[in-house]
């Protein structure tokens, strides 16, 4: 995995020297080697963290005639196949690198070659003939491209502080991005929390033309269609499950240096481990555990580890360590978090470089591609009682789901339920009717907690929403409920949350590539022409995967009650100890400077917290916390604070050639 950025100036010849600012501002994502090009109107750079021909496989890289210049962070699992048609189409390799691969197979068929990738990655390529720049980003979004248009001047950057090295990139917030944050855990896709920058969409690509015109399009959505699949026995599904993630699980180990995989004790990193054991010996393995035993789960990863044999590592971690490296991951993370789970995941990554592993694999995408959250369920029941609205029954069901609720428990059941969910089954066919609790419960935890101005800006929440449910397809409604909803979180939560903050963030902090084999092409492939009784049959969240474990894994994994992947959050905060950055985050005099939270509303959350010590906390105060401290830590790091002057380039750079040049041989 590694950085790219670069930019177009159509005005004068490229600035080197911004070319190798911006580039050694991601010497997080690609230590192994810096490598710049100015062609003609197009500077492109590139910081490499070299896993696949790590001899030969230097960026930006230029076919023999000189035309196309490729930067791309990011793998081609299915390389070795493509390169095997290519060659026998008559075209000879350089290089034994997936970069050469993509580069034959972009000057081919452009755009057109995306669908034939079955890999993790954002691409920049520049048609010195033409003029123009394609930009080109993963199915699901696991690597990110952001870009800045200017006049005369368009830049590009895997990380927004490589554009804020652009001397004429500005640096403003974008207040409505970042409360959209609070709504959907991400700014809606295409939009970062700061004002001008866009992120190019998941499964998209872009074109920049010599003449200025922008052309966006889509290449690829989770392939759901209306209409129901036609039924499968669960066995033999779940056999073909098993098959189909065997082939993802085993494409995924294509490196040239060792590769690791996550056991956090849970089915789906257990399961992915195991597939590869043998293909894999002496496998090194990682997990977190936490000093906090109700996030801990060591008894499941020691079970894992007994079986997988592998040489194991783990970060054992407390709430001031989460406290401690907070701000480092707001930085990485460039927008706002509304949980503090990504902190520890960052200081795994730290223990994966320190036993020298730079791959890893996780089971992330698991729950999205294979229905396995509470709010697939909750989308189920609310569809079933919107049958019979006036039912007092059918929404106790609901009660299942929250077992613990101390709302539930003290409100009269029914009533709480009519009152609070009754709100939002009244239209089964609203294109966000999955998402409308989370949304509205989430966005909620502003109330009277924000300044005037941003606090005007909630008005527009409708617009937010068609904003994005106007564009999802055409003949929406005609899915099945279980299709919509998934579609709606592998797009909103999944892609701006989890393999952002969560995913490429936290482990590109450390120079660790991720690699998520539920995200196979294939596998969201399979999954969607599945059934949905299938894949959440009654309430039994990812039944398809269980089944495909059985014998796989052990009992006391396979039956254990799903722990969703949480951390300590208040608590972190307000413990004796606490660093001093807390207080000076929350300071009244930099809150009405930075214009975003009301001083005083914040100072008697504050004050609440810290009589309480950050324990027994409820959930709308820690995420209404930990979303406050991450929003100012944003401000301080990036508007107030010289990230550009911060990340001052210390880096040696090569200078790339096309191939085939006697130099780059």
């Amino acid at each position: 995995m590694c950085g790219i950025a670069g930019f177009v100036d159509r005005r004068r010849a490229p600035d080197p020297g911004v070319l190798r600012r911006m580039t050694a501002t991601l010497g997080h994502r690609g230590p192994d080697g810096f490598g710049v090009r100015v062609e003609g109107a197009a500077a492109l750079g590139h910081s490499r963290l070299a896993i696949i021909d790590l001899t030969s496989g230097d960026q930006p890289m230029a076919d023999p005639s000189g035309r196309y210049w490729l930067v791309f962070n990011g793998e081609i699992f299915n390389y070795i196949e493509l390169r095997a048609e290519l060659e026998a189409a008559g075209h000879r390799f350089h290089t034994t690198s997936d970069t050469e691969v993509l580069l034959r197979m972009l000057m081919i068929g452009g755009p057109a070659a995306l669908p034939r990738l079955n890999g993790q990655f954002a691409l920049a390529l520049w048609d010195a003939r033409e003029g123009s720049l394609l930009l080109a980003r993963d199915r699901f979004g696991i690597r990110p491209v952001h870009y800045w248009r200017g006049e005369g001047v368009f830049a590009f950057a895997s990380e927004v502080k490589a554009l804020f090295a652009h001397p004429e990139v500005p640096r403003a917030l974008d207040r409505e991005a970042l409360l959209q944050l609070f709504r959907y855990w991400t700014p809606l896709p295409g939009r970062t929390a700061f004002a001008d920058i866009g992120e190019l969409k998941a499964g998209h690509w872009a074109r920049l033309d010599a003449d200025g015109r922008w052309r966006e399009e889509r290449w690829w959505r989770f392939p759901f269609r209306s209409g129901e699949p036609a039924p499968r026995r669960p066995e033999e599904a779940a056999e073909a499950l098993r098959e189909v993630l065997r082939r993802a699980t085993s494409l995924r180990l294509r490196a040239d240096v060792p590769v690791g995989a996550y056991v956090s004790g849970g089915i789906d990193s257990s399961l992915l481990a195991s597939l590869i054991r043998d293909e894999n010996p002496g496998m090194h393995t990682f997990s977190i555990r936490f000093t906090d035993q109700v996030f801990d789960e060591r008894r499941y990863q020691d079970l894992m580890v007994k079986q997988l044999g592998s040489r194991h590592h783990f970060v054992e971690v407390s709430g001031a360590d989460i406290a401690a490296a907070f701000p480092r991951l707001v930085r990485h993370s460039e927008k706002p978090v509304l949980r503090t789970a990504p902190t520890p995941l960052m200081l795994l990554a730290e223990k994966v470089r320190e036993v020298g592993v730079k791959v890893v694999l996780t089971g992330e995408g698991a729950d999205e591609v294979l229905a396995g959250y509470d709010l697939f369920k909750d989308a189920k029941i609310r569809h079933w009682w919107a049958r019979r609205p006036e039912s007092r029954l059918r929404p106790l069901l609901l009660t299942r789901l929250y077992p613990t609720s101390p709302v539930l428990a003290r409100a009269g059941r029914a009533d709480y339920l009519h009152q609070y969910y009754g709100r939002w089954i009244h239209d089964p066919a609203d294109r966000g009717f999955s998402h409308r609790p989370r949304w509205e419960t989430n966005l909620g935890v502003l109330d009277n907690y924000l300044q005037p101005e941003p606090a005007a800006l909630l008005a527009r929440v409708s617009d937010w929403d068609a904003e994005y449910l106007d564009g999802l397809p055409a003949d929406f409604e005609r899915w099945n409920w279980l299709d919509r909803a998934q579609l709606l979180e592998s797009e909103t939560l999944l892609g701006g949350y989890l393999l952002s903050s969560q995913g490429d963030r936290p482990a590109m902090a450390h120079s660790v590539e991720g690699r998520f084999p539920y995200l196979d092409r294939d596998v969201a492939a399979f999954a969607a022409t599945l059934p949905w009784r299938l894949r959440l049959p009654v309430l039994h969240e990812k039944d398809l995967l269980k089944r495909a474990a059985r014998g796989v894994l052990p009992d006391a994994v396979l039956e254990r009650p799903k722990q969703p992947y949480m951390a300590p959050d208040a608590p972190c905060f307000f413990a004796e100890g606490a660093p001093d950055w807390v207080a000076e985050m929350l300071d009244g005099q930099r809150l009405a400077r930075y214009g975003l939270f009301d001083p005083q509303a914040v100072a008697a959350l504050a004050a609440k917290l810290q009589r309480r010590r950050g324990t027994q906390i409820g959930f709308r105060d820690n995420m209404l916390l930990v979303g406050i401290l991450s929003t100012q830590l944003l401000v301080h790091s990036f508007i107030d604070g010289n990230p550009a002057a911060a990340s001052a380039p210390d880096a040696s750079f090569r200078e790339a050639l096309p191939l085939g040049s006697p130099a780059a041989l």
